[in-house]
């Protein structure tokens, strides 16, 4: 009696977690190559441009000893010419990439929210580092590197913003502003988050890929000329800050990282391209 008692309820126990496991399979969502969703985009007005911006050979200041300790020591850097996207890349252009190559579109069905991202002059978001990398090089182009991302920013000089050295958290979309976003803007909106190359959103808006791997202590051992980044890591490195962010976020030696496969409604990336590639 005991045996059979015990095989019945062995069945029931087997039974419930068939049950559960075909539950699990319906609810939960596919893997993320799967599960996305046509891009669809908001069409009001024109498609904004993005040109690129030509950026001079010649030393900056790179880093800042008034930052984060990733930000040390402060050092001159000598880059070949380049030129960089003026803004982030939109809706309107991502799309056009989708469109051509196939490539996953970066609207998720589990996205919040996404009304208030979707116009199609506001920067593409919840790009992996690995999308961004292929929308640039499907352009003939490359994500800029962390030194290229920062003279753009800064300019010649050693400024805390794109605009000067005082923070300013009207002059930016970034978190807890009286401006009229809640989330991100068109590109361009902020006519103050531009660098002195005349590069726009550098501080808010979104953060951005860039091609290097991030290092804690790189500077203390990167080379004064061109720097690319360490030759591997884990993480790939941001630059600026974005809507949900605080200004310092936003500084112009700032860095974050983050695993290349990391998607959110904060992260977008524009490209660049060197000079002699014309």
């Amino acid at each position: 009696m005991d045996k059979i008692f015990i095989r019945a309820w062995i069945l029931f126990v087997s039974f419930l977690c068939l049950i559960a496991i075909v539950a699990i399979r319906v609810t939960t969502p596919k893997d993320e190559e799967g599960e996305v969703v046509a891009q669809k985009i908001k069409t009001s007005g024109e498609p904004k441009e993005n040109p690129l911006i030509s950026i001079p050979e010649g030393e900056f200041v790179m880093g800042s000893e008034e930052g984060g300790f990733d930000e040390k020591p402060e050092r001159r850097v000598y880059l070949d010419a380049f030129k960089i996207n003026q803004f982030e890349v939109t809706q309107f252009h991502y799309a056009e990439f989708v469109r051509a190559t196939g490539h996953r579109s970066p609207f998720s069905r589990y996205l919040k929210n996404i009304e208030s991202f979707n116009d199609q002059n506001q920067p593409v978001i919840y790009v992996t580092w690995e999308d961004a990398d292929a929308y640039c090089r499907w352009r003939g182009e490359r994500l800029p590197t962390e030194a290229e991302w920062e003279k753009a920013s800064k300019g010649a000089n050693a400024s805390a913003w794109p605009w000067g050295s005082e923070s300013k958290p009207i002059f930016a979309n970034f978190l807890g502003t009286d401006d009229q976003f809640h989330y991100t803007s068109a590109v361009g909106s902020f006519e103050h988050d531009k660098s002195p190359h005349g590069v726009y959103d550098m501080a808010g808006n979104v953060r951005e890929w860039v091609q290097d791997w991030y290092e804690e202590q790189y500077y203390k051992h990167a080379p004064n000329r061109n720097p690319k980044g360490p030759e591997q890591g884990d993480m790939k490195t941001l630059r600026g800050g974005s809507w949900n962010d605080s200004p310092l976020s936003g500084r112009t030696s700032a860095r974050m990282k983050m695993f290349p496969d990391y998607r959110d409604t904060t992260v977008g990336f524009r490209c660049a391209k060197s000079a002699d590639r014309d």
